[in-house]
């Protein structure tokens, strides 16, 4: 069943809730919406698991306003979505992005209606390098490679995104339809989700998550670099490190049947 829940005057956003059971809400990446959960989606609710996953603002059928997409306000999305279901004891999983956005959400929020967190080739603890974290992008290359493609040409961009996401290769009419989730977000708001993917920095908050916590992350991610897992695995002291050794950073597909299984035992256990 899908629904738009107000999260601030004339802004509104899209979520999907299907199945009954334990509540899990997924949060998708820069730059596709909730339909990359699909093959999540058309499983768990199988499983006694409310299945229910939220398009941010500016991404899928949610609204596109101009401003509001840094981590501080797109958490602030996620916690008017958990207060406006009545979620409790949910399972967060945030994905790329929205894992990112996950973790933030968890010190902003005090994790406020979650009990576990499952961060899903996240972006996290920062996307981009820095004094003291030598890991992805520089800032610089993330413009060239990334924002200013943007303004040219972000079909094109996004396909050649869409070509680093996977490590195995995957049929046609699929590239078509993942390109496709990419190309109904709003241009504005993928340029200003790049920008915070390149300026956030989450690793003074990591320390802070006490819920029990799964990092999924694919050994060949070519976008969120495994060493992005390995410190946050560091930095979590309630987490475990799920490795998919054949996957990129698409393992939801590139493994999807390890990845579906994987999650319901954590959700389940």
């Amino acid at each position: 069943m899908g629904r738009y829940v107000q999260v601030e005057p004339n802004v509104k956003v899209y979520v999907e809730d299907i199945g009954e059971g334990t509540p899990v809400l997924f949060l998708h990446g820069w730059p596709v919406n909730y339909k990359m959960f699909e093959y999540q989606l058309n499983v768990l609710p199988n499983h006694d698991i409310r299945t229910i996953a939220m398009d941010f603002r500016g991404y899928g059928l949610s609204d596109k306003p101009s401003t509001g997409y840094d981590y501080d306000r797109m958490a602030d999305d996620v916690r008017a979505v958990i207060d406006d279901l009545g979620l409790k004891d949910a399972v967060l999983a945030g994905f790329s992005m929205g894992g990112a956005i996950a973790a933030h959400y968890m010190a902003r929020h005090q994790g406020h209606g979650v009990s576990k967190l499952a961060l899903l080739s996240a972006a996290a603890p920062v996307f981009t390098q820095r004094e003291g974290y030598p890991y992805g992008l520089t800032p610089e290359e993330l413009n060239e490679q990334i924002i200013e493609p943007i303004f040219a040409d972000r079909a094109k961009l996004l396909e050649t995104f869409g070509g680093m996401f996977f490590a195995k290769e995957h049929s046609k009419p699929f590239m078509n339809w993942f390109h496709a989730l990419g190309m109904e977000a709003s241009s504005y708001a993928t340029i200003s989700s790049a920008m915070a993917l390149r300026d956030e920095d989450l690793r003074g908050e990591l320390e802070t998550i006490q819920v029990p916590t799964a990092i999924f992350h694919g050994k060949q991610d070519e976008i969120c670099p495994f060493e992005f897992a390995e410190q946050m695995h560091k930095a979590i002291p309630t987490a475990e490190l799920v490795v998919f050794e054949e996957s990129g950073h698409g393992a939801f597909y590139d493994e999807l049947e390890k990845y579906n299984a994987e999650l319901i035992r954590f959700i389940q256990s």
